[in-house]
């Protein structure tokens, strides 16, 4: 069994060239995905890149072992999710597909390329049969990410096995699971704090979406386990955003001075926000209101970094939509 300190510390191009030594039997586009074949019908989803400029040279462990930091920045979004790709396909009696991507973190690059050589048929066959696709590429213990698929059933039975439906912006299954017609979902890995210094890694909260996901492989080749395709979300494109929410775009907005305003004239509120400064409540409150981060883990990240990485990590997780989401309709280029 792989350590989780052997896929931490490599570099992006180390970690890849590991990764085509262990699977011989991969397909391989260089620097850009690793696609191994397996025989369960379930796809699982991670990505080599991490957001930090140096390689992990220090690994620190809590007295009990189980957290895990580095003055380098850890790089559990998405280390974690690599270690854990390689740690179910051990495990599990029928070995699952497996997607290694790079550079997710700046726009999904490698999961691009993978959804091209697949749209030209140059893939191994069997890709057709998939039932369900899981990334594991999210922070926390218990979140589920759907992104913009809305296959019900599939959001249900992931739910039965202990996962909580949050909200995400990105990640690659966002361009995987509709070229491949699948249903897909992004889990928890057991980070937190994640794009900054301060990110570390709970290994229980790891190895437990671990050990789900090995169930659920189990559960894929049985043979009245559906085949979950990818349905489309209703798109609401008010500030020029993309999502799935319940509640849809057009119920809500962001008013110049940072307060969530319902256009029904409600409002979404939570409680101790007077104490937020005001330059940074419109970041803080997007972060909180999309289900990335809880208001001790910002306070945290406020105490720890300053104020300005609050509105660092709001610009980090939503990009370009950021300035739409602030600001609306306001002409917004000379802010980004």
């Amino acid at each position: 069994m792989k350590k989780i300190e052997e896929f931490l510390t490599p570099t992006q191009r180390e970690l890849f060239r590991k990764l085509t030594v262990m699977y011989k039997n991969a397909t391989i586009r260089k620097g850009s995905y690793i696609l191994v074949p397996g025989q369960a019908p379930v796809m699982l989803v991670a990505h080599l890149d991490t957001v930090h400029h140096q390689p992990v040279k220090t690994i620190c462990r809590s007295d009990n072992g189980n957290i895990l930091m580095s003055p380098q920045g850890i790089g559990g979004d998405d280390r974690c999710g690599v270690y854990a790709l390689v740690t179910a396909h051990e495990r599990a009696a029928v070995k699952p597909w497996l997607l290694f991507t790079c550079d997710e973190e700046v726009g999904g690059v490698g999961a691009s390329a993978f959804c091209t050589e697949y749209g030209k048929g140059k893939m191994p066959k069997g890709l057709g049969d998939l039932k369900a696709i899981i990334e594991i590429d999210r922070k926390g213990r218990d979140d589920a990410v759907y992104y913009d698929c809305a296959n019900t059933d599939f959001e249900s039975y992931i739910t039965n096995k202990g996962f909580k439906t949050q909200f995400g912006s990105f990640s690659d299954i966002s361009v995987v699971a509709p070229t491949l017609g699948v249903a897909a979902v992004n889990l928890s890995s057991g980070y937190y704090n994640a794009h900054t210094q301060h990110e570390y890694i709970n290994q229980k909260h790891l190895n437990t979406t671990i050990r789900k996901v090995v169930g659920i492989i189990a559960d894929s080749v049985k043979p009245n386990f559906p085949k979950y395709e990818y349905i489309e979300s209703v798109q609401f494109t008010r500030f020029g955003s993309r999502g799935s929410y319940s509640w849809g775009w057009e119920d809500w907005a962001y008013e110049r001075s940072g307060k969530i305003v319902r256009l029904d004239g409600g409002e979404q509120e939570y409680e101790g926000l007077s104490d937020i400064p005001a330059d940074i409540r419109p970041a803080y409150e997007l972060l909180l209101d999309y289900g990335y981060y809880s208001m001790a883990e910002l306070e945290d990240i406020r105490a720890a970094q300053g104020d300005q990485a609050i509105t660092m990590l709001a610009e980090s997780e939503f990009g370009d939509d950021y300035y739409d989401l602030i600001y609306g309709d306001a002409d917004t280029e000379d802010m980004r």
